[in-house]
Protein backbone atom coordinates (compact mmCIF):
# COMPACT_ATOMS: atom_id res chain seq x y z
CA UNK A 1 0.00 0.00 0.00
CA UNK A 2 1.43 3.38 -0.84
CA UNK A 3 -0.31 5.27 2.20
CA UNK A 4 -1.17 4.57 5.63
CA UNK A 5 -5.07 3.63 5.54
CA UNK A 6 -6.80 4.93 8.34
CA UNK A 7 -10.76 2.88 8.28
CA UNK A 8 -11.51 2.35 11.87
CA UNK A 9 -15.08 3.65 11.51
CA UNK A 10 -15.57 1.48 8.76
CA UNK A 11 -13.93 -1.47 10.49
CA UNK A 12 -16.36 -1.01 13.78
CA UNK A 13 -19.27 -0.48 10.94
CA UNK A 14 -18.38 -4.05 9.59
CA UNK A 15 -18.22 -5.58 13.29
CA UNK A 16 -21.60 -3.89 14.29
CA UNK A 17 -23.17 -5.59 11.20
CA UNK A 18 -21.80 -9.01 11.67
CA UNK A 19 -23.20 -8.48 15.43
CA UNK A 20 -19.62 -9.42 16.50
CA UNK A 21 -18.02 -7.58 20.40
CA UNK A 22 -14.43 -6.97 19.29
CA UNK A 23 -12.77 -9.73 21.47
CA UNK A 24 -15.19 -11.99 19.03
CA UNK A 25 -13.76 -9.67 15.56
CA UNK A 26 -10.47 -10.18 16.55
CA UNK A 27 -10.72 -13.46 17.55
CA UNK A 28 -12.23 -14.67 14.16
CA UNK A 29 -9.40 -12.60 11.71
CA UNK A 30 -6.62 -13.63 14.39
CA UNK A 31 -5.41 -10.37 15.92
CA UNK A 32 -5.52 -9.50 19.40
CA UNK A 33 -8.30 -7.57 20.83
CA UNK A 34 -6.08 -4.35 21.94
CA UNK A 35 -4.54 -4.29 18.30
CA UNK A 36 -8.58 -4.41 16.93
CA UNK A 37 -9.05 -1.44 19.74
CA UNK A 38 -6.61 0.14 17.99
CA UNK A 39 -7.27 0.07 14.22
CA UNK A 40 -11.01 1.23 15.28
CA UNK A 41 -9.48 4.13 16.84
CA UNK A 42 -7.21 5.12 13.98
CA UNK A 43 -4.40 4.47 16.24
CA UNK A 44 -3.15 2.14 13.90
CA UNK A 45 -3.75 1.74 10.16
CA UNK A 46 -5.45 -1.44 8.71
CA UNK A 47 -2.79 -3.32 6.54
CA UNK A 48 -3.01 -4.97 3.58
CA UNK A 49 -3.54 -8.62 5.16
CA UNK A 50 -5.88 -7.64 7.43
CA UNK A 51 -7.68 -6.07 4.65
CA UNK A 52 -7.46 -9.43 2.57
CA UNK A 53 -8.54 -11.74 5.70
CA UNK A 54 -11.42 -9.41 6.69
CA UNK A 55 -12.48 -9.95 2.63
CA UNK A 56 -11.80 -13.67 2.94
CA UNK A 57 -14.06 -13.83 5.84
CA UNK A 58 -16.58 -12.20 5.69
CA UNK A 59 -16.46 -11.06 2.29
CA UNK A 60 -16.76 -7.30 2.32
CA UNK A 61 -15.82 -5.85 -0.38
CA UNK A 62 -12.33 -3.47 -0.12
CA UNK A 63 -13.29 -0.79 -1.64
CA UNK A 64 -15.68 -0.39 1.28
CA UNK A 65 -11.93 0.62 3.29
CA UNK A 66 -10.86 2.80 -0.16
CA UNK A 67 -13.38 5.23 -0.66
CA UNK A 68 -13.67 7.81 1.98
CA UNK A 69 -17.11 6.46 3.39
CA UNK A 70 -17.10 9.93 5.65
CA UNK A 71 -16.41 12.48 3.54
CA UNK A 72 -20.08 13.63 3.56
CA UNK A 73 -20.25 13.44 7.15
CA UNK A 74 -17.34 15.66 7.77
CA UNK A 75 -18.81 18.15 4.71
CA UNK A 76 -22.08 18.30 7.07
CA UNK A 77 -20.21 19.51 9.66
CA UNK A 78 -18.00 22.15 8.25
CA UNK A 79 -21.59 23.54 7.12
CA UNK A 80 -22.35 23.44 11.49
CA UNK A 81 -19.38 25.18 12.48
CA UNK A 82 -19.27 27.86 9.85
CA UNK A 83 -22.38 28.91 11.50
CA UNK A 84 -20.67 31.34 13.93
CA UNK A 85 -23.73 32.26 15.24
CA UNK A 86 -24.50 29.89 17.30
CA UNK A 87 -20.49 29.73 18.54
CA UNK A 88 -17.22 31.89 18.44
CA UNK A 89 -14.66 29.26 18.04
CA UNK A 90 -12.48 28.22 15.23
CA UNK A 91 -13.22 24.95 14.11
CA UNK A 92 -10.51 23.01 11.41
CA UNK A 93 -11.45 20.67 8.96
CA UNK A 94 -8.68 18.23 10.58
CA UNK A 95 -10.39 18.25 13.69
CA UNK A 96 -13.92 17.83 12.44
CA UNK A 97 -12.13 14.63 10.71
CA UNK A 98 -10.91 13.28 13.86
CA UNK A 99 -14.08 13.58 15.50
CA UNK A 100 -16.22 12.25 12.91
CA UNK A 101 -13.47 9.24 12.56
CA UNK A 102 -13.20 8.85 16.38
CA UNK A 103 -16.72 9.72 17.75
CA UNK A 104 -19.49 9.04 15.09
CA UNK A 105 -22.13 9.19 17.81
CA UNK A 106 -21.00 12.75 19.27
CA UNK A 107 -20.87 13.85 15.50
CA UNK A 108 -24.71 12.61 15.02
CA UNK A 109 -25.63 14.44 18.28
CA UNK A 110 -24.14 17.36 17.37
CA UNK A 111 -25.76 17.71 14.09
CA UNK A 112 -29.04 17.07 15.70
CA UNK A 113 -28.58 20.02 18.47
CA UNK A 114 -27.43 22.30 15.65
CA UNK A 115 -30.61 21.31 13.33
CA UNK A 116 -32.63 22.13 16.89
CA UNK A 117 -30.90 25.48 17.28
CA UNK A 118 -31.87 26.37 13.73
CA UNK A 119 -35.37 25.20 14.31
CA UNK A 120 -35.50 27.31 17.13
CA UNK A 121 -34.24 30.14 15.59
CA UNK A 122 -36.13 30.00 12.35
CA UNK A 123 -39.85 29.92 14.55
CA UNK A 124 -38.49 32.67 16.36
CA UNK A 125 -37.92 34.63 12.94
CA UNK A 126 -41.78 33.43 12.18
CA UNK A 127 -43.45 33.97 15.43
CA UNK A 128 -41.29 37.98 14.85
CA UNK A 129 -42.75 38.28 11.57
CA UNK A 130 -46.84 36.73 12.66
CA UNK A 131 -46.74 39.48 15.92
CA UNK A 132 -46.69 41.87 12.99
CA UNK A 133 -49.29 40.48 11.18
CA UNK A 134 -51.02 40.52 14.42
CA UNK A 135 -50.77 37.49 16.80
CA UNK A 136 -47.93 34.71 17.12
CA UNK A 137 -48.80 30.97 16.83
CA UNK A 138 -49.25 29.80 20.31
CA UNK A 139 -49.55 26.40 18.92
CA UNK A 140 -46.60 26.00 17.59
CA UNK A 141 -44.72 22.33 17.55
CA UNK A 142 -41.78 21.55 19.06
CA UNK A 143 -38.49 21.86 17.02
CA UNK A 144 -37.04 18.65 15.74
CA UNK A 145 -35.77 17.34 12.76
CA UNK A 146 -38.25 17.37 9.93
CA UNK A 147 -39.71 13.73 9.05
CA UNK A 148 -38.35 14.36 5.70
CA UNK A 149 -34.98 15.57 6.61
CA UNK A 150 -35.09 12.09 8.42
CA UNK A 151 -35.61 10.43 5.44
CA UNK A 152 -33.39 12.66 3.44
CA UNK A 153 -30.28 11.76 5.82
CA UNK A 154 -31.33 7.71 5.88
CA UNK A 155 -30.74 7.89 1.54
CA UNK A 156 -27.46 10.56 2.12
CA UNK A 157 -25.64 8.02 4.29
CA UNK A 158 -26.65 5.12 2.39
CA UNK A 159 -25.06 6.37 -1.07
CA UNK A 160 -28.74 6.11 -2.27
CA UNK A 161 -28.39 2.17 -2.18
CA UNK A 162 -30.49 -0.08 -0.77
CA UNK A 163 -29.29 -3.71 -1.80
CA UNK A 164 -31.84 -6.08 -0.10
CA UNK A 165 -34.87 -4.05 -2.22
CA UNK A 166 -32.49 -3.64 -5.15
CA UNK A 167 -31.72 -7.09 -5.43
CA UNK A 168 -35.38 -8.10 -4.81
CA UNK A 169 -36.66 -5.84 -7.92
CA UNK A 170 -34.13 -7.47 -10.01
CA UNK A 171 -35.01 -10.60 -9.03
CA UNK A 172 -38.56 -10.23 -10.06
CA UNK A 173 -37.72 -8.45 -13.00
CA UNK A 174 -36.11 -11.13 -14.45
CA UNK A 175 -39.02 -13.46 -13.23
CA UNK A 176 -41.46 -11.64 -15.03
CA UNK A 177 -38.91 -10.62 -18.27
CA UNK A 178 -39.27 -6.89 -18.51
CA UNK A 179 -36.21 -6.66 -19.85
CA UNK A 180 -37.53 -8.41 -23.03
CA UNK A 181 -40.97 -7.25 -23.36
CA UNK A 182 -41.60 -4.70 -26.15
CA UNK A 183 -44.03 -2.85 -23.47
CA UNK A 184 -43.27 -3.02 -19.51
CA UNK A 185 -46.55 -1.67 -18.94
CA UNK A 186 -48.17 -4.53 -21.08
CA UNK A 187 -46.54 -6.92 -19.67
CA UNK A 188 -46.80 -5.86 -15.84
CA UNK A 189 -50.61 -5.40 -16.66
CA UNK A 190 -50.70 -9.23 -17.58
CA UNK A 191 -48.19 -10.12 -14.74
CA UNK A 192 -50.76 -8.93 -11.57
CA UNK A 193 -53.55 -10.46 -13.65
CA UNK A 194 -52.16 -13.63 -13.83
CA UNK A 195 -50.37 -13.96 -10.35
CA UNK A 196 -52.39 -11.52 -8.17
CA UNK A 197 -55.94 -11.48 -10.28
CA UNK A 198 -55.98 -8.27 -10.23
CA UNK A 199 -56.88 -6.06 -13.16
CA UNK A 200 -55.67 -3.21 -14.11
CA UNK A 201 -57.91 -0.14 -16.31
CA UNK A 202 -57.37 3.36 -16.98
CA UNK A 203 -59.83 6.37 -16.33
CA UNK A 204 -60.10 8.93 -18.35
CA UNK A 205 -60.69 11.61 -15.68
CA UNK A 206 -57.95 12.30 -13.12
CA UNK A 207 -60.03 12.25 -9.78
CA UNK A 208 -57.67 13.24 -7.36
CA UNK A 209 -55.06 10.77 -7.91
CA UNK A 210 -52.94 8.77 -10.55
CA UNK A 211 -53.58 5.90 -9.56
CA UNK A 212 -55.90 3.81 -7.11
CA UNK A 213 -55.66 0.28 -5.90
CA UNK A 214 -58.90 -1.23 -4.32
CA UNK A 215 -57.77 -4.58 -2.85
CA UNK A 216 -61.75 -5.51 -1.82
CA UNK A 217 -62.51 -5.40 -6.43
CA UNK A 218 -59.38 -6.80 -7.19
CA UNK A 219 -59.08 -3.43 -9.65
CA UNK A 220 -55.78 -0.97 -10.46
CA UNK A 221 -57.16 2.16 -11.74
CA UNK A 222 -54.29 4.77 -13.57
CA UNK A 223 -55.10 8.02 -14.93
CA UNK A 224 -55.21 7.41 -18.77
CA UNK A 225 -53.21 10.88 -19.60
CA UNK A 226 -50.09 10.47 -17.83
CA UNK A 227 -46.88 8.87 -19.59
CA UNK A 228 -46.30 5.23 -20.63
CA UNK A 229 -43.48 5.14 -18.29
CA UNK A 230 -45.23 6.35 -15.54
CA UNK A 231 -48.17 4.13 -15.93
CA UNK A 232 -45.55 1.34 -15.47
CA UNK A 233 -43.55 3.28 -12.50
CA UNK A 234 -46.83 3.31 -10.69
CA UNK A 235 -47.63 0.07 -11.31
CA UNK A 236 -44.07 -0.79 -9.99
CA UNK A 237 -44.80 0.52 -6.58
CA UNK A 238 -47.98 -1.04 -5.99
CA UNK A 239 -46.38 -4.55 -6.84
CA UNK A 240 -43.74 -3.36 -4.41
CA UNK A 241 -46.30 -3.64 -1.55
CA UNK A 242 -47.72 -6.97 -3.14
CA UNK A 243 -44.43 -8.59 -3.11
CA UNK A 244 -41.55 -7.02 -0.96
CA UNK A 245 -43.79 -5.46 2.06
CA UNK A 246 -41.95 -7.00 5.28
CA UNK A 247 -38.39 -6.42 3.47
CA UNK A 248 -39.35 -2.50 3.04
CA UNK A 249 -40.71 -2.35 6.57
CA UNK A 250 -37.40 -4.15 8.03
CA UNK A 251 -35.74 -1.73 6.54
CA UNK A 252 -37.72 1.26 7.86
CA UNK A 253 -37.19 -0.86 11.06
CA UNK A 254 -33.68 -0.95 10.84
CA UNK A 255 -33.45 2.48 10.32
CA UNK A 256 -34.76 3.34 13.67
CA UNK A 257 -36.64 6.71 13.11
CA UNK A 258 -37.87 9.01 15.22
CA UNK A 259 -40.99 10.18 14.04
CA UNK A 260 -44.28 7.68 12.93
CA UNK A 261 -44.30 10.52 9.93
CA UNK A 262 -40.50 9.34 8.94
CA UNK A 263 -41.70 5.85 8.51
CA UNK A 264 -44.40 6.87 6.51
CA UNK A 265 -41.94 8.63 4.37
CA UNK A 266 -39.48 5.89 4.06
CA UNK A 267 -41.77 3.22 3.13
CA UNK A 268 -43.33 5.72 0.15
CA UNK A 269 -40.05 5.93 -0.65
CA UNK A 270 -39.00 3.00 -0.59
CA UNK A 271 -41.34 1.64 -2.47
CA UNK A 272 -40.55 4.20 -5.25
CA UNK A 273 -37.00 2.62 -4.93
CA UNK A 274 -38.21 -0.95 -5.73
CA UNK A 275 -40.85 0.11 -8.78
CA UNK A 276 -37.21 2.04 -10.25
CA UNK A 277 -34.76 -0.78 -9.45
CA UNK A 278 -38.00 -2.95 -10.87
CA UNK A 279 -38.15 -1.39 -13.91
CA UNK A 280 -34.65 -0.93 -14.50
CA UNK A 281 -32.89 -3.87 -13.23
CA UNK A 282 -29.15 -3.26 -12.07
CA UNK A 283 -27.36 -5.00 -13.94
CA UNK A 284 -29.37 -4.61 -17.18
CA UNK A 285 -29.01 -0.75 -16.00
CA UNK A 286 -25.58 -0.51 -15.61
CA UNK A 287 -24.21 -2.87 -18.58
CA UNK A 288 -26.72 -0.52 -21.04
CA UNK A 289 -25.62 2.82 -19.33
CA UNK A 290 -22.12 1.58 -19.62
CA UNK A 291 -22.28 1.42 -23.37
CA UNK A 292 -24.72 4.38 -24.41
CA UNK A 293 -22.24 6.71 -22.11
CA UNK A 294 -24.44 7.84 -19.85
CA UNK A 295 -26.57 9.40 -22.24
CA UNK A 296 -30.00 9.84 -20.32
CA UNK A 297 -32.21 10.84 -23.15
CA UNK A 298 -30.98 7.33 -24.72
CA UNK A 299 -31.09 5.12 -21.82
CA UNK A 300 -34.59 6.61 -21.35
CA UNK A 301 -35.87 5.64 -25.40
CA UNK A 302 -34.04 2.31 -24.74
CA UNK A 303 -35.20 1.67 -21.22
CA UNK A 304 -38.94 2.74 -21.70
CA UNK A 305 -38.15 4.75 -18.56
CA UNK A 306 -38.56 8.51 -17.99
CA UNK A 307 -35.76 10.96 -17.89
CA UNK A 308 -36.53 11.46 -14.36
CA UNK A 309 -36.72 7.99 -13.24
CA UNK A 310 -33.11 7.08 -15.00
CA UNK A 311 -31.36 10.33 -13.36
CA UNK A 312 -32.49 8.46 -10.29
CA UNK A 313 -31.29 5.10 -11.00
CA UNK A 314 -27.94 6.24 -11.97
CA UNK A 315 -27.44 7.80 -8.26
CA UNK A 316 -27.42 4.52 -7.30
CA UNK A 317 -25.37 2.41 -8.84
CA UNK A 318 -23.35 1.72 -6.04
CA UNK A 319 -23.58 -2.28 -5.44
CA UNK A 320 -20.54 -3.73 -3.73
CA UNK A 321 -18.25 -5.46 -6.15
CA UNK A 322 -20.23 -3.84 -9.14
CA UNK A 323 -20.42 0.09 -8.94
CA UNK A 324 -21.55 2.13 -11.49
CA UNK A 325 -19.94 5.99 -11.91
CA UNK A 326 -20.88 7.75 -8.55
CA UNK A 327 -23.22 10.28 -9.48
CA UNK A 328 -25.38 12.91 -7.56
CA UNK A 329 -28.92 13.50 -8.13
CA UNK A 330 -31.60 16.82 -7.21
CA UNK A 331 -34.57 17.73 -8.59
CA UNK A 332 -35.53 21.79 -7.88
CA UNK A 333 -38.74 23.44 -8.07
CA UNK A 334 -39.32 27.25 -9.74
CA UNK A 335 -38.63 28.40 -6.33
CA UNK A 336 -35.08 26.83 -5.52
CA UNK A 337 -36.89 24.10 -3.22
CA UNK A 338 -34.85 20.74 -2.94
CA UNK A 339 -38.03 18.12 -3.48
CA UNK A 340 -35.04 15.61 -3.77
CA UNK A 341 -31.35 14.99 -3.54
CA UNK A 342 -29.06 12.10 -3.06
CA UNK A 343 -25.51 11.59 -3.29
CA UNK A 344 -22.81 8.86 -4.29
CA UNK A 345 -20.36 11.64 -4.54
CA UNK A 346 -18.30 14.12 -2.12
CA UNK A 347 -20.41 16.71 -3.85
CA UNK A 348 -22.19 18.39 -0.66
CA UNK A 349 -25.44 19.34 -0.71
CA UNK A 350 -26.54 22.72 1.33
CA UNK A 351 -28.46 21.02 4.63
CA UNK A 352 -29.65 24.59 5.41
CA UNK A 353 -30.54 27.73 3.05
CA UNK A 354 -30.38 27.95 -0.94
CA UNK A 355 -27.71 26.32 -3.43
CA UNK A 356 -25.12 28.49 -5.35
CA UNK A 357 -26.92 30.27 -8.70
CA UNK A 358 -23.98 29.73 -10.82
CA UNK A 359 -24.46 25.76 -10.44
CA UNK A 360 -26.25 25.25 -13.96
CA UNK A 361 -29.06 23.39 -12.40
CA UNK A 362 -30.78 26.93 -12.17
CA UNK A 363 -30.35 27.80 -15.40
CA UNK A 364 -32.28 24.60 -16.68
CA UNK A 365 -35.66 26.40 -16.23
CA UNK A 366 -34.51 29.42 -19.14
CA UNK A 367 -33.97 26.00 -21.33
CA UNK A 368 -37.14 23.89 -22.88
CA UNK A 369 -37.92 20.84 -21.58
CA UNK A 370 -35.31 18.02 -21.58
CA UNK A 371 -32.85 19.65 -23.20
CA UNK A 372 -29.57 19.12 -21.84
CA UNK A 373 -26.71 21.38 -20.30
CA UNK A 374 -23.14 20.23 -19.44
CA UNK A 375 -20.67 22.69 -16.61
CA UNK A 376 -17.28 21.70 -15.45
CA UNK A 377 -17.82 23.35 -12.02
CA UNK A 378 -15.07 23.35 -9.13
CA UNK A 379 -16.28 23.47 -5.48
CA UNK A 380 -14.45 25.81 -2.52
CA UNK A 381 -12.48 22.41 -1.78
CA UNK A 382 -11.14 21.97 -4.91
CA UNK A 383 -12.87 19.22 -7.00
CA UNK A 384 -14.43 19.54 -10.24
CA UNK A 385 -17.44 18.05 -11.10
CA UNK A 386 -19.35 17.18 -14.34
CA UNK A 387 -22.75 18.68 -14.16
CA UNK A 388 -25.51 17.76 -16.13
CA UNK A 389 -28.75 20.21 -16.09
CA UNK A 390 -32.26 19.61 -17.70
CA UNK A 391 -35.98 20.74 -16.63
CA UNK A 392 -38.71 18.76 -17.38
CA UNK A 393 -42.32 19.77 -17.57
CA UNK A 394 -44.94 17.25 -15.92
CA UNK A 395 -48.43 16.24 -17.06
CA UNK A 396 -51.48 19.17 -16.46
CA UNK A 397 -54.84 17.59 -15.90
CA UNK A 398 -56.38 20.70 -17.42
CA UNK A 399 -56.73 24.27 -18.35
CA UNK A 400 -57.05 25.74 -14.93
CA UNK A 401 -54.13 23.62 -13.62
CA UNK A 402 -50.87 25.43 -13.02
CA UNK A 403 -47.59 24.32 -15.18
CA UNK A 404 -45.55 22.21 -12.78
CA UNK A 405 -41.49 22.15 -14.60
CA UNK A 406 -38.52 20.99 -12.16
CA UNK A 407 -35.19 21.14 -12.71
CA UNK A 408 -33.39 17.77 -12.98
CA UNK A 409 -29.24 18.08 -11.78
CA UNK A 410 -27.07 14.83 -11.76
CA UNK A 411 -23.34 14.80 -11.96
CA UNK A 412 -19.71 13.52 -10.92
CA UNK A 413 -16.02 13.85 -10.15
CA UNK A 414 -14.64 15.24 -13.49
CA UNK A 415 -12.00 11.89 -13.59
CA UNK A 416 -15.24 10.13 -14.72
CA UNK A 417 -15.99 12.32 -17.67
CA UNK A 418 -14.29 10.39 -20.52
CA UNK A 419 -17.04 7.93 -19.67
CA UNK A 420 -20.01 10.22 -20.48
CA UNK A 421 -21.09 11.92 -23.00
CA UNK A 422 -21.93 15.36 -21.92
CA UNK A 423 -18.12 15.94 -21.42
CA UNK A 424 -17.63 15.67 -25.13
CA UNK A 425 -16.04 19.18 -26.50
CA UNK A 426 -16.14 20.62 -22.60
CA UNK A 427 -12.55 21.73 -21.34
CA UNK A 428 -12.76 18.94 -19.25
CA UNK A 429 -8.40 19.39 -18.59
CA UNK A 430 -8.71 22.94 -18.09
CA UNK A 431 -9.02 23.81 -14.51
CA UNK A 432 -8.73 28.07 -15.51
CA UNK A 433 -12.10 26.84 -17.60
CA UNK A 434 -13.86 25.61 -14.70
CA UNK A 435 -17.13 27.44 -13.12
CA UNK A 436 -16.45 28.26 -9.34
CA UNK A 437 -19.46 27.41 -7.44
CA UNK A 438 -19.81 26.86 -4.19
CA UNK A 439 -23.11 25.20 -1.80
CA UNK A 440 -24.65 28.15 -0.90
CA UNK A 441 -23.87 31.93 -0.40
CA UNK A 442 -24.17 31.27 3.27
CA UNK A 443 -21.20 29.36 3.50
CA UNK A 444 -19.43 29.96 1.01
CA UNK A 445 -15.52 30.67 1.16
CA UNK A 446 -15.83 32.90 -2.40
CA UNK A 447 -15.44 36.56 -1.73
CA UNK A 448 -14.76 37.73 -5.33
CA UNK A 449 -18.13 36.06 -6.80
CA UNK A 450 -20.25 38.71 -8.08
CA UNK A 451 -23.63 36.76 -7.74
CA UNK A 452 -23.30 36.74 -4.43
CA UNK A 453 -26.36 37.09 -2.17
CA UNK A 454 -25.60 37.94 1.37
CA UNK A 455 -21.90 37.90 3.11
CA UNK A 456 -21.06 34.60 4.44
CA UNK A 457 -22.44 33.75 8.13
CA UNK A 458 -18.43 33.97 9.23
CA UNK A 459 -17.16 36.87 7.78
CA UNK A 460 -18.65 40.65 8.64
CA UNK A 461 -19.07 42.81 5.51
CA UNK A 462 -17.85 46.04 4.94
CA UNK A 463 -19.33 48.74 3.66
CA UNK A 464 -17.15 51.80 2.11
CA UNK A 465 -19.23 54.80 1.03
CA UNK A 466 -16.80 56.05 -1.50
CA UNK A 467 -17.24 53.00 -3.94
CA UNK A 468 -18.79 50.13 -4.55
CA UNK A 469 -18.70 47.06 -6.88
CA UNK A 470 -21.05 45.14 -8.35
CA UNK A 471 -21.71 43.47 -4.75
CA UNK A 472 -22.25 46.07 -2.51
CA UNK A 473 -19.93 45.31 0.11
CA UNK A 474 -16.10 43.55 0.68
CA UNK A 475 -15.27 41.49 3.62
CA UNK A 476 -13.49 42.55 6.24
CA UNK A 477 -9.92 41.19 6.38
CA UNK A 478 -9.62 38.20 9.45
CA UNK A 479 -7.85 39.92 12.77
Amino acid sequence: MNKKLYSGHTLRQIRSDFGLSQTEFARKIGLSTAYVNQIENNNRPVTASVLLTINRIFGVDLAAFEKNDMDRVVQDLEEVFADTQFHNSSVGRQEIQELVSRAPAVTQAIMDLYSALRGYHDRDVLEDDLVHMSGADETAASVRKSAYDEVRDFFHYTDNYVDTIDRAAEKLSHEISLHTCESKLDRLTGWLKKRFDISVEQVPDYQGTLIRHQDYTRKISIYRAVPQSTKSFLLGTVIADLCVKDLIAAEVKRANFRTGSAEGIATLALRNYFAGALLLPYDDFLRTATECRHDIQLLSNRMDASIETVCHRLSTLQRAGANGLPFYFVKIDRAGNVVKRHSATRFQFARFGGSCPRWNVHQAFEQNSNKFTAQIAQMPDGIEYLCIATSITKHQTDYRTGERRYALGIGCEVKYADAIVYADGLAVNDASRSEPIGVNCRICPRDDCDQRAFPAIDKDPLIDPAQRGIVPYRVKAAG
